[in-house]
């Protein structure tokens, strides 16, 4: 089966968006489907479209419905298509998911924000990572802490910055903050507070690789977001073994759940730098992340995520 995926991320870039399709593409074609990633569509005939993002693929979307009406069409939805698109742009991001014949999301509680009659074309696909090769070793004269995303308004970056400089002389806590300024803005903000707080650390645009390294160094992962989709760092992280400590919102509840010891109200730092300090001082308040990330790693299996979008396009295809 000829299987044609669109994304707005090029294949040069290192977002989760561009981590995504190829894993799914990888995944479909061990199935043996013809895989194509594209970040526009050329109109050229497939046997089923994936459409990554509602409002950012809508060209393709509607280019594809119009050619090919019965075409079986997957839209995998980004946070931002349901907190921010479906808001401020409906007249091209609704049309485009009442085009799908199956919506994808990444979480379990996005459901509660769409309109009703599209929740029966949703289906929850969690996104799954690889264990690390090596063991984890924590630095035990510092607490290290990673932040992981691109600084851009909706990853609320600096949260973690700003919430260790709250924190007491006597801690050890650094921040290692690895993600690519969106703009110009970002990138001075972030060297900016570099100067001005000896805890904060960024790195920059980095490889995979590196992300895994920091894993294997780092004490927990904080994820500060005020918007996301199902984020793929979360599935990493536990996967990897990393604790995580992340805003209350949607799209980190819907992975980690509504009880998860870890979650604090969202672009608060004064709540972030309690838990930090908890983190750092109570030895049963992070074996009590440990144990509850443990817990959900079965659901973020490459077998199980590969499993489901093959049933799901055997299904749509047998339906056309």
């Amino acid at each position: 089966m000829k299987i044609n995926l669109i994304t707005p991320a090029n294949k040069h870039t290192k977002n989760g968006n561009r981590t995504s399709i190829v894993r799914w593409a990888k995944f479909l074609k061990s199935y043996g489907h013809n895989t194509q990633i594209n970040t526009e569509y050329d109109g050229s005939a497939c046997d089923i479209m994936i459409a990554l993002h509602a409002w950012r693929s809508a060209k393709a979307i509607n280019l594809y419905k119009a050619k090919y009406p019965k075409g079986p069409l997957i839209v995998a939805l980004g946070g931002t298509d349901v907190n921010t698109f479906l808001k401020t742009d409906p007249n091209v991001t609704l049309p485009a998911m009442e085009k799908a014949d199956a919506l994808v999301c990444l979480h379990d509680q996005i459901g509660e924000a769409l309109p009703q009659h599209l929740t029966k074309k949703l289906h929850i696909i969690f996104q799954s990572a690889l264990p690390l090769k090596q063991r984890r070793n924590p630095s035990k004269r510092n607490f290290d802490i990673c932040v992981i995303g691109h600084l851009r308004d909706e990853k609320d970056p600096l949260r973690t910055a700003m919430a260790v400089r709250l924190l007491d002389e006597s801690s050890k806590i650094r921040v290692f903050h690895m993600g690519k300024a969106h703009n110009k803005a970002w990138a001075i903000a972030a060297k900016k507070e570099q100067i001005e707080n000896p805890r904060y650390h960024w790195l920059g645009e980095v490889t995979a690789t590196q992300v895994r390294r920091e894993f294997i160094k780092t004490q927990l992962m904080v994820l500060s977001s005020n918007q996301e989709g199902g984020a793929n760092v979360i599935s990493e992280a536990i996967v990897a073994g990393v604790p995580i400590i992340a805003s209350n919102i949607p799209g980190n509840s819907g992975l980690l759940g509504h009880k998860y010891p870890g979650l604090y109200p969202v672009r608060n730092e004064k709540a972030l730098s309690i838990l930090l300090q908890k983190a750092e001082t109570s030895p049963d308040f992070l074996c009590q992340l440990h144990q509850a990330c443990y817990k959900l790693k079965p659901r973020f299996t490459p077998e199980r995520e590969a499993e489901a979008w093959a049933k799901l396009v055997e299904n749509l295809s047998s339906n056309s």
